[in-house]
C-alpha cells in the first residue's frame, strides 16, 4: 500500500526483456538504503518487488501482464521514473490509499501555468473515467492529484511547484503515456451499490442482499 507522495526520482540505468517478462534497474542510492529484498515498492505508481542491490540502484522484475497493462514496458536506459517505498502502518496517510495496481494507461493532452500552479490535462480511458470526480483523487505515475474538473473523456488537475520539483511530471511530453490508478473506495462503492442494485456486474452466485448487511460485511472485513 501507498500514498500517492513521491519520495524521489529515479533513473533507469537498465531495461532489458527477459523470458516471461521483463528486469529493470533503477538507481537511487539515497532511497534504497533503508530497503531490503522483498520489499514492494513503486515505480511509476506500478507496484514492483525488489529483487537485487548493485552500487547503489536496484533491480526488480516485471510480469508480461504488468508489461501490458502499465508504460513500464517502454521504459529504456535513461529513463526518469517516480518513486516511493511502501507505507508503514505508523505513517501519516499525505495523500490517499495507492495499491500500485494500475487501472489504465492515459495520454498528457495539456500543459498550462496558472500563476504559482501548473494546469494539466489528461485523456483516460473508459473504465478509469467512471471512477474520477471533482475534488477527487487520482494516482498518476504514482503521483496522488486532485481532480479540478472532469470531462467526457478525461480530467484536469492544478498541480504544485513541490509536487512538479519532486516528480517526472514536468519532464512529460504532450501525447506521452501515464499510469492511472482510480480511488480504490471509489470503486468498492461501485462494487457493493451495483450488489445492492441486482447490476449484472455483481457475481450471479451471489444473492441479492440488503444494503446494511453488505455495509456489515465491509465493517467486518468480509467475515
Amino acid at each position: 500500500m501507498f500514498t500517492g507522495l513521491i519520495e524521489c526520482e529515479g533513473v533507469v540505468t537498465r531495461a532489458e526483456r527477459i523470458a516471461g517478462g521483463m528486469r529493470i534497474e533503477v538507481y537511487a542510492p539515497e532511497f534504497g538504503r533503508d530497503m531490503a529484498i522483498g520489499d514492494s515498492i513503486a515505480v511509476d505508481g506500478t507496484c514492483l518487488t525488489v529483487v537485487k542491490f548493485i552500487r547503489g540502484a536496484f533491480l526488480t522484475d516485471v510480469s508480461a501482464e504488468t508489461i501490458e497493462r502499465t508504460t513500464l514496458g517502454r521504459l529504456t536506459q535513461g529513463a526518469k521514473v517516480n518513486l516511493e517505498r511502501a507505507l508503514r502502518l505508523s505513517d501519516r496517510l499525505g495523500g490517499h490509499l495507492v495499491s500500485g495496481h494500475v487501472d489504465g494507461v492515459g495520454r498528457l493532452e495539456l500543459r498550462q501555468t496558472a500563476g504559482k500552479f501548473t494546469v494539466y490535462q489528461f485523456q483516460a480511458p473508459a473504465n478509469v473515467m467512471e471512477y474520477v470526480v471533482e475534488k477527487g483523487s487520482i494516482a498518476l505515475d504514482g503521483i496522488s492529484l486532485t481532480v479540478a474538473k472532469v470531462g467526457a473523456q478525461g480530467f484536469t488537475t492544478a498541480v504544485i511547484p513541490q509536487t512538479e520539483a519532486l516528480t517526472t511530471l514536468k519532464d512529460k511530453a504532450i501525447g506521452e503515456p501515464v499510469n492511472l490508478e482510480a480511488d480504490m473506495l471509489a470503486k468498492y462503492v461501485k462494487r457493493f451499490v451495483g450488489s445492492y442494485m441486482g447490476h449484472d456486474d455483481a457475481p450471479a452466485e451471489q444473492p441479492r442482499r440488503g444494503l446494511g448487511e453488505l455495509l456489515k460485511d465491509f465493517a467486518d472485513g468480509g467475515r
